[in-house]
């Protein structure tokens, strides 16, 4: 009998068990995951960005998580001298009809009290001397690190102060009753008098096997990438981002330095029909069901269809993705980009059809699932599992009930 499971071995998993295990020592704590290594999916497969929390509407637990994220992060990494760099990045402004955003979005940071600063076209040229901007923010505070390595040393963490990691078990069912959760998994069952839920792409199923209704669905989004050659890294000196279009719910193709000076370019936002398709072919019968079969995805697709269209076209045509980043680099070239890794992100949708802009929790009697928790929750993560160690009963509690 485990006092708390935790179902999910990526970056926020781990990070959760690490702060159960940091509030109460002696509590005994498993994570289950159905692979056979940790953090293969969204944790292994992103940019490695230490966000600096400037996109977030203010009081949202992204805004909070994020800025305080950031520092843990830094923290974290310094204390277990994990490689990583505040090397900063520019928001850049490459058309006069993106000034107003670009104000809007400075003025909401202020409001905030986050450093940040505007800049114009020579001081971009200082920072990023092959950017073409009429204008820009600069945000210091941002940085890289690869979020594998951070979740080898959690797990590492972990293991050492009596944590289970249970892997290549994928959870089949959930029964609760008054004193406990029983998580049937192959071949056995493991029981725990608390659950927590950190399934990323496969979290809403998580939540239906708890007996929760939700009108909640995860549509996954491909986030594909391509890396400049080497010969070409010299264009990126830092973190490279236009400026984000509010009527669309993604960041936008840009291009950010990695720690062994190569330069990642992207990623683009294209729905995929496989919770975990990071191939253009890969498709999967159960999941192109629950998208198609969700009236809110219909909705989103109809208002959004027209950058969505962009998005697809950027997939299937490299030339239309390397035009998006000549907006920023315009010396960049087609021949100058090769394929990378690509990832895939879960986006929890509404039935209306609204994208949940928000880390989404849900609390059942003895479950907590993390249900929607795309970027920035990398860098949120050691936050994350702070706010759910403190959601979570006291262990005393919960064997007197």
């Amino acid at each position: 009998m485990y006092d708390y499971a935790v179902i999910g071995g990526g970056i926020v998993g781990l990070s959760t068990a690490h702060a159960i295990k940091k509030k109460d020592p002696d509590a005994r704590v498993a994570v289950i995951d159905k692979e056979k290594s940790i953090s293969i999916h969204q944790t292994g497969r992103n940019s490695g960005v230490i966000h600096s929390g400037v996109y977030y509407k203010p009081g949202s637990l992204k805004a909070r998580m994020a800025v305080q994220g950031r520092q843990s992060m830094v923290d974290f990494c310094e204390k277990n001298d994990i490689p990583h760099d505040v090397c900063g990045k520019v928001l850049v402004a490459t058309e006069k009809e993106e000034l107003p955003r670009m104000k809007a979005l400075y003025e909401r940071v202020q409001e905030n009290g986050w450093n940040v600063t505007r800049i114009d076209r020579d001081e971009l040229k200082e920072i990023e001397p092959y950017v073409d901007g009429i204008a820009g923010l600069r945000v210091p505070t941002t940085g890289i690190v690869d979020y594998k390595q951070v979740s080898q040393k959690l797990k590492e963490l972990l293991e050492a102060a009596g944590v289970d990691i249970l892997l290549g078990q994928p959870v089949r069912d959930l029964h609760e009753n008054k004193e406990e959760v029983v998580i049937d998994l192959p071949g056995k069952n493991v029981r725990a008098r608390y659950v927590v839920n950190c399934a990323g792409l496969f979290s809403d199923r998580i939540v239906k096997m708890a007996g929760i209704h939700s009108e909640l669905r995860i549509i996954p989004f491909r986030g594909e990438y391509f890396k400049l050659k080497e010969e070409k890294s010299h264009l990126v000196k830092g973190l490279i981002y236009p400026i984000p279009n509010p009527d669309f719910p993604f960041l936008g193709v840009h291009l950010t330095k990695t720690l062994d000076g190569g330069v990642h370019a992207g990623p683009n936002a294209v729905l995929t029909f496989k919770r975990e398709g990071y191939r253009k072919t890969d498709f999967d019968w159960r999941d192109t069901r629950d998208i198609l079969s969700f009236h809110g995805f219909w909705k989103m697709a109809g208002s959004n269809m027209k950058e969505g269209m962009k998005e697809m076209v950027r997939s299937f045509h490299r030339k239309s993705f390397v035009k998006s980043l000549q907006r920023l680099v315009p010396s960049i070239e087609p021949e100058d980009v090769l394929p990378s890794d690509a990832g895939v992100r879960a986006q929890a949708m509404l039935k209306d059809g609204k994208l949940v802009d928000d880390f989404y929790i849900i609390s059942g009697k003895r479950t907590v699932h993390i249900c929607n928790a795309p970027s920035p929750a990398a860098t949120a993560s050691l936050e994350i599992g702070k706010e759910i160690a403190e959601r979570l009963p006291e262990r005393s509690y919960a064997i007197a009930k």
